[in-house]
């Protein structure tokens, strides 16, 4: 068996944030109409605000950790871009600044200014943030009688991490 040497190990990493992403676009392109403002309980966050805020931490890190990578910030956390369209947009863009942190912290050896002992786990905070919200979103959606069938979103969420290219 050939050793993988540590490039291969970072485009795994990279690769991983991407599929990440491209579960989140997909969950989102995935509510059903009408749903975007469901609740697992009265209080609760929406399935609107969550996506909005795992855009709006992405560029607040991103500004707190390497200055030099910033974009302009949404103005609220929690409340903003109802347009399915430039929500993905957005998830896409700061998906980008993420990458583009760690690749560049990594390649000039620069650590992180704020938060995290090493700019993968960066990454593997974003990771486990997002995937909390996940469950959080099909769990808002089961809760108003919604629920998504694992047949039918399994192939744009799970299957996107477990597909070999």
């Amino acid at each position: 068996m050939e050793k993988q040497s540590s490039p291969d190990l970072l485009e795994a990493l990279l690769d991983s944030w991407d599929r990440n992403n491209t579960i989140l676009v997909n969950l989102l392109r995935a509510v059903p109409e009408g749903m975007l403002d469901a609740r697992v309980v009265p209080g609760s966050k929406s399935i609107l605000e969550m996506m909005v805020h795992m855009h709006y931490c992405r560029l607040v890190f991103v500004a707190e950790d390497a200055p030099e990578f910033a974009r302009p910030m949404p103005r609220e956390e929690w409340d903003g871009e109802r347009n399915r369209d430039r929500l993905a947009e957005m998830l896409n863009e700061s998906a980008v600044a993420i990458r583009e942190v760690v690749t560049q912290r990594l390649a000039s050896g620069q650590p992180m200014d704020t938060h995290y002992d090493h700019p993968i786990l960066m990454l593997q905070h974003f990771i486990w943030h997002e995937g909390y919200h996940h469950g959080q979103i099909k769990l808002a959606l089961k809760v108003a009688g919604q629920g998504m069938d694992d047949e039918e979103i399994g192939p744009v969420t799970w299957d996107v991490w477990m597909d070999k290219n």
